[in-house]
């Protein structure tokens, strides 16, 4: 009864602090992020892991530089979005009382081919879930200043972190054990963070090429959809393309661009999604689709799209910290999709 409570608490904990805790989140995923994108600008620049004394005097500035264009990186990704995106998408939300009305005829055309009725309740309002979904995206815009406070004391403290734990009464080989899985619980983040990110970009990008070419409208904004909901692997892709789909179904009075958007959109997602994803992402997760499922579901319910968006990375955070551990790993094999889980750290 005592674990029960607790569970309680902390869910009301979560759910009550939910204007606290997503700053933090984005910070942090932003934080990670960049993070990750610099390492990988620091592989490609000379003097990499090397002891050379001479080559370590300009090992600082190659840093800089790598941490510079991460940053150049995500500015351009803001900019895109702000110049080009976020106009279509405003454009968009004004149109969803036409395109309401269109899915309503359509609805009537496709029961009278198949000579059933269609219940008008069941038609999805698309006006009150944009609302919805543009009430949530404005609240979490409106903490940018706190994620940039927040984002920014997490670059200051970054190099102080192992320090402080280093700092914590612990015996020696606990600590060292300690450190090892931190550093393990942060590499594996990274990596997944930035594959994950790479693919959804690819992925965002080639359908937007293809809409355009198709000639669907507003091709940039899905493309930024599917950027956007790929990070939720098989749902997010499911629902990111089905949108621009049903939207070409509603919009068009010819079967053209209905069939080559469903064709195209269903074979970039083949391509990245079950090609190019579990050959990039290798054996970093492996996480039960099942456990995803419920985990969306309940960060939805307690944090709305913001949750629905971070739900993966948060269990994936869960599964590789449990698995480390003795008392915990039957959690991460029940996460899991086939029972294999991590090897647990051991520096004893």
């Amino acid at each position: 009864m005592h674990n029960f409570i607790t569970v309680i608490a902390v869910i009301f904990c979560l759910w009550i602090g939910r204007s606290l805790f997503i700053p933090i989140l984005i910070a942090a995923f932003l934080w990670y992020l960049i993070n990750a994108i610099t390492a990988y600008y620091r592989r490609i620049m000379p003097c990499y892991k090397t002891t050379d004394d001479s080559c370590q005097i300009y090992s600082r500035v190659y840093n800089f530089v790598a941490l510079f264009l991460s940053f150049v990186t995500l500015f351009c990704v803001v900019f895109l979005f702000a110049t080009q995106v976020k106009p279509m998408l405003i454009e968009l939300y004004h149109a969803t009382p036409i395109l309401q009305q269109r899915l309503i005829s359509f609805s009537h055309f496709i029961s009278n081919k198949i000579g059933i009725e269609t219940d008008l309740n069941l038609i999805p309002n698309l006006p009150h879930i944009a609302g919805y979904i543009g009430s949530s995206v404005a609240g979490v815009a409106a903490s940018t200043g706190m994620v940039i406070i927040y984002l920014i004391f997490m670059f200051i403290e970054q190099n102080s972190f192992a320090r402080k734990i280093n700092s914590l009464d612990l015996p020696k080989v606990r600590a060292k054990k300690l450190n090892y899985i931190l550093s393990s619980i942060d590499e594996n983040m990274k990596k997944y963070l930035f594959t994950k990110t790479f693919i959804s970009a690819a992925t965002g990008l080639s359908s937007y090429v293809l809409l355009k070419i198709i000639g669907l409208e507003y091709a940039s904004v899905w493309g930024f959809i599917l950027f956007l909901l790929n990070y939720i692997p098989t749902i997010g892709s499911i629902i990111a393309c089905a949108l621009p789909i049903a939207y070409a179904l509603i919009s068009h009075d010819t079967w053209q661009v209905p069939l080559f958007t469903t064709i195209s959109l269903i074979g970039v997602q083949t391509i990245f999604g079950n090609i190019l994803d579990p050959k990039l992402m290798g054996k970093t997760l492996n996480i039960s689709s099942l456990a995803i499922l419920i985990n969306l579901v309940f960060w939805g319910m307690l944090w709305g799209p913001a949750g629905m968006f971070f739900s993966v990375p948060i269990l994936a955070t869960v599964y590789i910290s449990t698995a480390q551990f003795k008392s915990t790993r039957w959690i991460a094999t029940l996460l899991s999709a086939d029972g294999s889980i991590p090897d647990e750290t051991n520096n004893d």
